[in-house]
């Protein structure tokens, strides 16, 4: 990765951005202050919503940080299909005593208005999810002194960050937690995802642009290996989601290590695009049913969601987390950060001392 990005966080340790209020304030500004890169997830919120959580967190650290934009997404849904979805949730809508949401309630998240925001008050990274801006948009980025992100999910998308001027390319492999940044969403690809080794490997060979490693990773060896594999930093989601700053809810903090919860699995259950969470009662239930219509289905069950969360149940909610969710510890994030370092310093000089890890 360029010198100057590099310089902003001492170490390769990005704190990924989790949409949904688990990426709050708190959490970004404790990484931050630790030497990793913390961010803050604009996703699900309006534009002045993103700028008081940015005035926030500059009141906490004087450190640079990031902002996640999610990109607008297409047309494409069957209206007949999230109708029949809406259907057959209407069981869950009585159970929960809830109302199901407005399935056409915006699909574009807010997206020039947050530009604006960011435009007119500079933070030192912003990245990009479900696709990539084009160069004019980059570049007015660049021109306020923000360097610019952008999730990859395949080599061509890679191509595509890189031909839109991007400073850097999230490589994110299939076993991330929450959703793959998927810049088209194609149905018939679900379940086609590469792992993070070789997609950094692909990545490598496909752009010149530097890579920021996401998928699965929660201790400093796997940050070492993806280091070691061509990656300039790696990005960790569900490592702080059980983090004390983290805004997760109490339950899904548990769940992660609750033994009821065995296995993630990518689902349009909840939102109508693939995303990884914890098997529970609904994923299995609609999972297979669920239509691709992102962003009407994430509207659609967002009331049932706060109704199962409101009632203490997990069974009922979205409980994102990557592939290595069992391996994550309750720990401050800033203390967290400080144990990933070591192990990553001690995969480091188990390396080249000629040891095993």
């Amino acid at each position: 990765m360029s010198s100057a990005l590099t310089d902003l966080f001492p170490l390769p340790i990005v704190q990924a951005p989790m949409a949904g209020g688990v990426s709050v304030p708190q959490l970004a500004a404790a990484v931050c202050e630790a030497g990793g890169l913390g961010f803050l997830a604009a996703g699900y919120k309006t534009a002045d919503g993103m700028y008081q959580e940015i005035k926030q967190l500059r009141s906490l650290t004087g450190r640079p940080f990031g902002v996640n934009v999610f990109m607008p997404q297409p047309e494409y849904a069957d209206p007949a299909a999230v109708d029949v979805y809406a259907h057959q949730l209407a069981g869950e809508a009585t159970w929960y005593e809830a109302e199901l949401g407005d399935a056409d309630s915006g699909r574009d998240d807010g997206f020039e208005a947050k530009l604006v925001v960011l435009r007119d008050n500079p933070v030192p990274v912003v990245s990009f999810h479900f696709g990539v801006p084009g160069p004019e948009v980059v570049d007015t980025l660049h021109r306020v002194g923000t360097f610019v992100l952008a999730a990859a999910t395949t080599p061509d998308e890679a191509r595509a960050v890189e031909r839109a001027g991007a400073d850097g390319v999230i490589a994110q492999g299939v076993e991330a937690g929450g959703h793959q940044g998927t810049h088209r969403d194609i149905p018939e690809l679900d379940g086609s995802g590469i792992g993070l080794l070789s997609l950094i490997a692909q990545v490598r060979e496909a752009v010149s642009i530097p890579i920021v490693a996401a998928g699965g990773l929660m201790r400093g060896g796997q940050i070492a290996g993806v280091l070691a594999a061509g990656a300039s930093a790696a990005q960790l989601g569900t490592a702080f989601l059980a983090t004390h700053e983290s805004g997760a809810n109490a339950l899904h903090k548990q769940a992660l290590t609750n033994p009821l919860f065995v296995r993630t699995e990518l689902t349009r259950a909840f939102s109508g695009r693939p995303a990884r969470g914890l098997v529970n009662r609904f994923l299995r239930e609609h999972g297979p049913y669920a239509p691709a219509a992102y962003p009407e289905i994430h509207h659609l069950t967002s009331p049932l969601r706060k109704a199962a969360a409101k009632a203490g149940d997990a069974q009922g909610m979205a409980l994102w987390a990557g592939q290595g969710h069992r391996m994550a510890r309750e720990l401050p994030a800033g203390q967290l950060v400080e144990v990933l370092a070591g192990e990553l310093a001690a995969a480091r000089a188990s390396l080249t001392g000629g040891g095993v890890l």
